[in-house]
């Protein structure tokens, strides 16, 4: 068998014309590169399965997150995140030199970016949570703190936290700060996001690294428990798997989830979730406990 054939694609970067260096031996292509790192200077951006608009859509990237590029041809470049190892499709034109590393982390659903320090211009773009950004200087207009980024552009400062800090301890209490946003599909940003965006973002924001998919996920955060014989007896934090779908118990018979059934992020009780589901022949497929 050939080794590519038990290789995920999602989180290795293999074509029949080029591949990863790191996959020398591995896999067969007919060139290999390590790949030249870039930073991505658009606030969301969008990691197809293929080149073109019109690509399906498997994850976002933020502001600031590095890339090691393969390939470009035609304003597509074939890369693979720093951040959780996706690979797949950008556009050229988000790409930048990689620079000194950030400074800080964005720590809010969305702050705008202003072309100066000057709340009363129009923002240049919003600034998702998790973004990072490099600061250089401050200045305090009309008793409010701006962040200087290297090219003038300003951000208010309270909030950012330093790129090295967690956000929280509790990945469940950030999770909350997402309620009411809207669900979308392969979303992982404050504009929207879907069941395992939210957990991965609440896991990284708080100093724990997660993988992007459900399936990922479920393979490979914490460690599996029994499933209990009162669903109320889960503990906050831990994770509720079905096929496709995961949620987050963040209290009694509670459970917090990027919902396509309400397509926001919301609260339900547990109970009825697991009924709502397995009567579309959706069983819980593992619980899984991240700490404790």
């Amino acid at each position: 068998m050939n080794a590519a054939d038990t290789l995920d694609p999602r989180l290795n970067a293999f074509r029949d014309d080029l591949a990863d260096e790191s996959l020398r031996g591995k896999v067969e292509a007919a060139a290999y590169s390590a790949g030249t790192r870039y930073r991505l200077g658009a606030a969301v951006v969008p990691l197809r399965r293929t080149p073109g608009r019109d690509g399906s859509i498997d994850t976002e990237l933020l502001f600031g997150e590095t890339v090691r590029v393969f390939d470009r041809a035609n304003g597509w470049a074939w890369c693979q995140a720093e951040t959780d190892a996706y690979t797949g499709y950008v556009p050229v034109d988000v790409l930048r030199e990689p620079g000194l590393p950030p400074t800080h982390r964005v720590a809010v659903l969305a702050s705008p970016l202003y072309p100066e320090a000057e709340l009363r211009r129009p923002a240049v773009t919003l600034l998702s949570l998790g973004s990072a950004v490099r600061i250089v200087g401050h200045r305090v207009v009309r008793d409010l703190d701006y962040a200087l980024l290297e090219d003038g552009t300003a951000i208010v400062a309270n909030h950012l936290v330093p790129i090295d800090q967690a956000l929280d301890s509790d990945f469940v209490r950030i999770a909350e700060r997402f309620i009411g946003l809207p669900y979308l599909w392969a979303g992982r940003s404050g504009r929207g996001v879907d069941c395992s965006g939210l957990l991965q973002l609440a896991l990284q924001l708080s100093g724990t690294e997660a993988l992007r998919d459900t399936d990922m996920q479920e393979r490979s955060l914490g460690f599996e428990i029994e499933r209990p014989g009162a669903l109320s007896s889960l503990r906050r934090g831990d994770l509720v798997f079905w096929k496709g779908h995961v949620g987050i118990v963040s209290g009694t018979n509670e459970i917090l989830h990027a919902s396509g059934y309400h397509m926001l992020v919301a609260k339900d009780p547990l109970d009825g979730v697991v009924d709502r589901l397995e009567s579309k022949g959706l069983p819980i497929t593992s619980i899984r406990r991240v700490a404790g």
